[in-house]
């Protein structure tokens, strides 16, 4: 059987994006998917191009742009019959988005919500047939900021975790994380009185 831990390099847990470069390089649908492909293991053009069902040319050009950008680089090459292959990983398991993101190529502070939204509905659509699980919640509390600095933590730990599972199974799973303040009226505290 074979080993489906991901990825199958060496690579940093984080990279703070900081450049427009590379906010270029990954606010584009084809090269977001190939960098998502990349964290279940390093693969070649040839073997993007075809799980994709795009043009290797195509993938070639992307792959190209993200390399350029420091997202992903040659992990390890292999010789097949006399051509050398090069298998592509990420440079990080997680890249990290600045408010400069916003700024440089005006994405929405909901961008990933939106993507989130998207593929939600249509998966809400089709799965009374498939049978596999899928929740979704919305829970609001009010809390001090010193226990949402540990919500904050925490939500991100159960990502990563979610992020590292061992790969395998036919579906991909989609987990949204979100933690944020909101304008929504509250009782006061109700005083206690002897």
């Amino acid at each position: 059987m074979a080993d489906h831990s991901a990825p199958d390099y060496e690579l940093d847990e984080t990279l703070t994006l900081e450049t427009t470069e590379q906010f270029r390089a990954l606010f584009e649908d084809t090269r977001r998917h190939i960098a998502h492909l990349l964290l279940e293991r390093a693969a070649t053009i040839t073997e993007l191009a075809r799980t994709m069902g795009i043009p290797k040319g195509t993938i070639g050009h992307h792959v190209g742009v993200l390399e350029a950008a420091g997202l992903i680089h040659v992990v390890r090459t292999k010789k097949v019959r006399a051509i050398e292959a090069k298998y592509y990983g990420r440079t990080a398991r997680t890249f990290l988005l600045t408010s400069r993101a916003e700024l440089d190529l005006g994405v929405a502070p909901d961008f990933f919500l939106d993507m989130a939204a998207s593929e939600f509905a249509s998966a809400s659509d089709r799965i009374a047939e498939d049978g596999v699980p899928i929740m979704s919640t919305l829970r609001y509390a009010r809390i001090p900021d010193e226990r949402a600095a540990e919500w904050v933590l925490r939500l991100g730990e159960l990502t990563q975790e979610f992020a590292s599972d061992p790969r395998g199974g036919e579906t991909t799973y989609a987990m949204l994380a979100a933690f944020y303040p909101t304008d929504r009226p509250h009782l006061p505290d109700v005083e206690e009185t002897r």
